[in-house]
């Protein structure tokens, strides 16, 4: 870190007296955890638990509900999308966060950056349109459960997939393409990623107004989806309380808890990373509050999901006396 640090300096100087135009840069110097080489193994090893149990927990719900015939229902077909992009969105920072911890490695090629911030926009962008029909799923489930079947039949479920994953893409075009209109005055990112907000820091023309525009643009959409979800939970829930059995209210209750509790995740550590307060913005909290919005997420949805959800469970279990058979 301080040897970053004095590279940073020694850079920064070099701006003022020249003002050299990086846009043309060939790579970014991202984040040193730390100089000292016991530590930086510790950061490889954290980040390898984290990441496999992430990609585990993901792949073992796809298996669970593509493998199990009672699970191809509407809700799981989404929740399966839903690991699919959390796997994906796991898989952007991690690894690379990794090698570099163990090759001692901080740079990123231009072309690694811009693809770390299409997918990191596109995987996210997408697993909240996703998270968006989900609710609205949960709402014709419980609200108009005699047209369910003829609402969220299969063609209608694809074609809803689709377009949320065709606007993840638009979604990371449009940041990518934004942030890399920018002309650069530095190559050092303050961060362990390609995250935009450190990007735009090194811009040294007015061009970084577009990716605000576009940033907030993205906030007025998420917060039109977490409305939406708002409006359609409160529907449900005034449904819920008309059910006249305890049975059945619990049972409705038990399928919405675990997308509310991941609708929250995601909405609220997002917002606790990009709204914070600038007087908190030292390098180790930005990489804390990185790590609580993109990697956190990803790796609890599984648990989430599975915690509460008896037919998960028993898919699951299903799933590993095929493996011990399979032996």
């Amino acid at each position: 870190m301080k040897r970053r640090k004095l590279l940073q300096g020694r850079l920064m100087l070099d701006i003022e007296i020249t003002m050299p135009n990086l846009t043309s840069t060939s790579d970014f110097l991202l984040l040193e955890f730390s100089d000292i080489r016991d530590l930086q193994i510790f950061h490889f090893f954290a980040f390898f638990t984290v990441y496999l149990t992430a990609v585990s927990g993901n792949l073992l719900i796809i298996l669970a509900v593509a493998l199990d015939p009672h699970l191809h229902s509407p809700m799981y077909f989404f929740l399966m999308n839903l690991a699919v992009l959390d796997l994906g969105s796991v898989s952007v920072m991690v690894p690379k966060a990794m090698a570099n911890s163990l090759l001692n490695s901080w740079s990123i090629s231009y072309s690694g950056c811009v693809a770390q911030v299409f997918f990191l926009f596109f995987f996210v962008g997408s697993d909240f349109f996703i998270l968006t029909i989900m609710a609205h799923d949960r709402y014709v489930a419980i609200c108009n459960p005699l047209q369910y079947e003829t609402i969220m039949h299969r063609g209608a479920c694809v074609q809803m997939a689709v377009s949320a994953w065709i606007a993840g893409i638009l979604y990371g075009v449009l940041h990518s393409g934004g942030t890399f209109s920018i002309t650069f005055c530095s190559n050092m990112i303050d961060q362990f990623f390609c995250e935009v907000p450190q990007i735009i820091k090194l811009a040294c023309s007015d061009m970084y107004l577009v990716e605000i525009d576009i940033l907030l643009f993205t906030c007025f959409i998420g917060l039109g989806c977490f409305i939406f979800i708002v409006v359609t939970y409160v529907q449900i829930f005034v449904a819920v309380l008309k059910i006249p059995s305890v049975h059945g209210q619990k049972k409705a209750i038990s399928t919405c808890l675990p997308h509310l509790t991941v609708v929250s995740l995601l909405m609220f550590s997002g917002i606790f990373a990009y709204l914070r307060p600038h007087s908190y913005s030292s390098s180790d909290l930005n990489v804390l509050f990185a790590i609580i919005y993109a990697v956190v997420p990803p790796l609890l949805n599984p648990f989430i999901y599975s915690m509460r959800n008896k037919e998960i469970k028993t898919a699951l279990l299903k799933l590993f006396d095929l493996g011990n058979i399979l032996k």
